[in-house]
């Protein structure tokens, strides 16, 4: 039996539209990479999920933006199990891997950086101008922002799947390299914008004379970005960078994008990991408290002396009203 011959081989789409072949050497790679990613996934989608329903409850500016961005994870989650339940049921049934999926990651994907940016600039601003920010900061800036920016992903990714033939008969190829130039180039200004952001954040932080303590919601959007950084940035790399290097294949040829896919979702899995993880640590020791509290006490924007200060003299007062 030649090795063209279809039993031989399976015929995926890529994610960028183009065809690559699957050999059946790659089959162990990819179930395997798939399976973790599906395992994965699910964790990330229950803790998103909790998320989603305790912020939906109580919001204020920033919860506004976790409430989003928790949003992103739990639908980029969903459509990585979808995918990954295709391409195992691909491995022992051929099919052809539907190219809708290039749109949802995208916008997921792209909503999701959007949404961390904006909380990083957020959080400098409130840092650098705190004067502006509590008195002529518009009152309804996070919610204006995350529907704008929401809005904004999904053209974009509506648009690159068009013109590249993900969605119908697509545009004329010129157009496809052209929206992927300039999806890219928001992608590099949301980086941008993030990085900057964040380092200006720290530097405020750390010095200078007149630097803010260190609150639960810095440490919360801290350990979020550096988790990006480590693990949702591969995405973005394999889109942009390596995708549109077709050699890359023969250094990668199974499993550059379940490699990627799988590290984007540990970076969305980890996310309600740090929001009840920094909520639950107080004076070095844990608490078992509900996960509200947790979740409140992650976005919460105050030192920790003040809020000690706070409760004890709360208790002091109930303690004389009960005398």
């Amino acid at each position: 039996m030649g090795s063209t011959d279809p039993t031989w081989r399976i015929d995926i789409t890529a994610l960028n539209g183009s065809d690559y072949i699957l050999t059946t050497s790659c089959n162990p790679t990819k179930f395997t990479l798939n399976f973790l990613i599906i395992i994965v996934a699910l964790i990330g989608v229950a803790g998103n999920a909790v998320v989603l329903w305790l912020l939906g409850l109580r919001r204020n500016a920033f919860s506004v933006y976790i409430l989003n961005l928790a949003g992103a994870d739990f639908l980029f989650l969903c459509v990585n199990i979808g995918h990954s339940i295709q391409v195992i049921i691909s491995i022992f049934h051929p099919i052809s891997i539907s190219r809708f999926f290039n749109v949802l990651l995208n916008f997921a994907y792209l909503a999701g950086l959007s949404m961390l940016s904006a909380i990083s600039t957020e959080r400098c601003l409130s840092a650098l101008l705190p004067i502006w920010y509590r008195c002529r900061r518009p009152r309804h800036t996070s919610t204006a922002m995350c529907a704008l920016l929401w809005t904004l992903s999904l053209i974009l990714s509506i648009l690159q799947g068009e013109a590249c033939g993900n969605l119908f008969n697509g545009f004329a190829h010129g157009w496809c390299k052209k929206l992927d130039h300039i999806t890219f180039a928001w992608l590099i200004v949301l980086f941008v914008v993030l990085s900057g952001s964040s380092l200006a954040l720290m530097i405020r932080v750390f010095c200078g004379s007149h630097r803010i303590p260190v609150t639960r919601l810095y440490v919360t959007i801290a350990l979020t970005v550096l988790v990006f950084l480590l693990f949702g940035l591969s995405y973005g790399i394999y889109w942009f960078f390596l995708d549109w290097n077709d050699d890359i294949y023969s250094f990668f040829p199974c499993s550059l994008f379940e490699i990627s896919a799988f590290l984007s979702c540990v970076n969305s899995c980890a996310n309600p990991i740090i929001y009840f993880l920094v909520g639950s640590i107080r004076h070095c020791r844990f608490q078992c408290q509900t996960l509200k509290v947790f979740l409140q006490r992650a976005l919460q924007d105050t030192p920790e002396e003040e809020e000690s200060a706070e409760r004890a003299s709360s208790g002091k007062s109930g303690e004389l009203e009960t005398v």
